[in-house]
């Protein structure tokens, strides 16, 4: 089901059931997975690998030369995970050599209107963009993030699975899994309480986090002290290891 009117390169590879709609373009080593849906006036550049059952709304554009100005024309690519929702204006660039040569976009993510992903971001599962949201290069989401209207993210920023930004912030530190951050310059708010709950966690395990988070951030002790403190006084379930590792292993600072 391709219309007469859009353009697909021959090295293009379409697999059973693809849509592609009017005045489409797609450009030179592309990849289709089966039951993906293009609409109208969609641009899919050279290089990029789009999974199975995504839907991508009218005037996206997908797969371009990164805005980097040290670009040289490098073979670098975009990878969509299967299940991904792309709506109008979206735009998702290539990766850099530098940066690994790929910008990926995981699985059932939800990326709304205006949204932007710069050259070599990694998404994980799950992740919503909500309109207007703004990723500059380098940056890695975990799964199950929000990121909130009009959010503008820094380079090589981390933002923790299940972290919640709200509306409007300008993100430039790492933001902790499981926390609401929102702001400019964002700052926490505690834990994403309602959005754990609709994920299923469990009461226990949003009550050990909801400890670990008032002992980290709240009263007023250092990282390695809280640390200490948390090892001693909260559970070590899965959830609170991911968020102390998380903190440890952060390069840019976090938002405190």
């Amino acid at each position: 089901m391709i219309h007469e009117t859009a353009i697909i390169h021959p090295d293009t590879e379409i697999a059973e059931g693809v849509e592609i709609g009017a005045y489409s373009i797609v450009g030179e080593k592309v990849s289709i997975g089966a039951g993906t849906k293009i609409g109208p006036h969609v641009v899919i550049d050279s290089f990029t690998d789009i999974g199975q059952n995504c839907h991508i709304f009218q005037f996206a554009a997908i797969g371009a030369i990164p805005q980097d100005l040290k670009f040289a024309g490098n073979k670098t690519y975009v990878k969509i995970g299967k299940n991904t929702t792309i709506r109008e204006f979206v735009t998702i660039h290539r990766g850099t050599k530098a940066g690994g040569g790929i910008t990926v976009v995981g699985e059932e993510n939800l990326l709304m209107a205006y949204t932007h992903i710069a050259h070599d971001c990694k998404l994980g599962k799950g992740v919503i963009l909500s309109n207007n949201a703004t990723l500059a290069g380098h940056i890695l989401v975990g799964d199950y993030a929000t990121i909130g209207g009009l959010v503008a993210i820094h380079q090589f920023t981390q933002i923790g699975d299940y972290a919640f930004i709200g509306g409007k912030s300008a993100v430039v530190k790492d933001v902790v899994p499981f926390m609401i951050a929102a702001g400019d310059r964002a700052k926490l708010h505690g834990l994403n309480s309602v959005g754990l709950k609709r994920h299923g966690f469990s009461i226990q395990t949003i009550s050990e986090l909801k400890k670990a988070y008032r002992i980290i951030f709240r009263i007023g002790l250092t990282l390695n002290e809280a640390f200490e403190r948390v090892k001693a006084d909260v559970e070590q379930i899965p959830e609170v290891v991911n968020l102390i590792n998380f903190i440890k292993n952060s390069e840019r600072g976090i938002t405190r």
